[in-house]
Formats: structure tokens, C-alpha cells, sequence
């Protein structure tokens, strides 16, 4: 009889222990199973943002567009100025840029002359270069309506200026600047400037 009750207990003990292998299988698949059905983690946020480049700029009622920047290479060709028969070439170890920008009155009134201008272009690095002032201006137009009185919604003015710029400078910027509005006055006293990006092709 003992013989007999230790066999039915080793039974016992076999099918407990089939039985916790049979529920420990089973475990283990749903959890494979539920992990396999649930969707991945979406791929993490990138919070950096791109800054859009910016082509046009207002200060009062000054909007500002940019319309062209050109390359013009090492040489400028005396042969390509208002006065070909005399105008030297002029060189630069470095680059000549020409830029266009256009301003327009965005307001009610008439804005008189000397207002607004376009400044210096400026680098992803933060390097300035200053329009040449001296031996240019066979190369720009004449007139040249830099600073001319802008008259509410006419077509915008032009303002044409070169540069002597840096081979290696990238992400170009253009200055634009503008006399502070106060009421519908524009005081010399105090300037307002802001930046607008360049597509400079050759």
C-alpha cells in the first residue's frame, strides 16, 4: 500500500510538474505573441527646426525684396561699363558681387529720399563686407535709386550695389536699413536694420 501511494504521488508530481512546464510554455507565447502585435515606438521628435531663408523684410512702411545677386567673377571688364572706351578693368583677388534689391512703400503717404539704403552683406561666419564706394560707378546704373522717395505702392525701386567678397564665405545675407517710423515721419536719428538671405548665381 505504501508502494502504491508513493507511485500515485510520483504521478502526481510528474503532472504537476508537465503541467507547470505546459502553463510556463504558455506564458511565454502570449508574451512573444502580445510583443510581437504591439506597434513599435515612433521614432523620436526632432525638435531642431530649419530656418527658412528670408527673401523679402519690412521696416515701417519700407518693404524690402531681394531680386538678384550676381558673381561677377575676379574681373570686372571695362568693356562691360557705361563708359567702355575709357574704364579700366577693375580686379579683386577674391570675388565681385552685384546685388539687387528692391524697396517698396507699403503705406499712405509719401516717404521722402535718403530714408532707407541697403548696408553690408554678411556671412554665416558674421564677416561684413562693405559695398565699394570708390572706381565703381561705371558698373551700376545710372541713376541709381538707391534712397529715392518712394510713393505708396509704386512698383518697387531698385538698388544696385558691388561687393568685394570672400571666395569662401557661404550663407550670404544683404543689410537692409530703414530711418525709424515715428507717426508717419522717418527720423534720421534712429536706424532699423534687418537681414535678407541672397541666391547668388554666376
Amino acid at each position: 500500500m505504501f508502494k502504491k501511494f508513493n507511485k500515485e504521488l510520483g504521478q502526481v508530481s510528474k503532472l504537476l510538474l508537465v503541467l507547470a512546464v505546459i502553463v510556463l510554455a504558455a506564458i511565454v507565447i502570449t508574451y512573444l505573441v502580445m510583443r510581437a502585435a504591439t506597434a513599435p515606438p515612433p521614432p523620436p521628435v526632432d525638435n531642431t527646426t530649419i530656418p527658412q531663408p528670408v527673401y523679402e523684410q519690412t521696416l515701417g512702411d519700407i518693404k524690402f525684396i531681394f531680386m538678384q545677386a550676381r558673381d561677377l567673377g575676379s574681373i570686372l571688364k571695362g568693356s562691360q561699363s557705361r563708359n567702355p572706351n575709357w574704364q579700366k578693368d577693375l580686379s579683386t583677388p577674391e570675388r565681385f558681387i552685384k546685388i539687387t534689391v528692391g524697396a517698396q512703400n507699403k503705406g499712405l503717404v509719401n516717404i521722402k529720399e535718403q530714408v532707407w539704403d541697403i548696408g553690408n552683406i554678411v556671412d554665416s561666419e558674421g564677416r561684413n563686407f562693405t559695398p565699394l564706394q570708390y572706381n565703381i560707378d561705371s558698373w551700376l546704373p545710372d541713376p541709381n535709386l538707391c534712397g529715392v522717395l518712394l510713393k505708396p505702392e509704386f512698383e518697387p525701386a531698385q538698388c544696385i550695389k558691388i561687393y568685394e567678397v570672400s571666395k569662401v564665405s557661404k550663407g550670404l545675407k544683404i543689410q537692409v536699413i530703414a530711418n525709424r517710423k515715428v507717426g508717419n515721419e522717418y527720423p534720421s536719428d534712429k536706424k532699423d536694420t534687418a537681414l535678407i538671405d541672397l541666391v547668388v548665381t554666376q
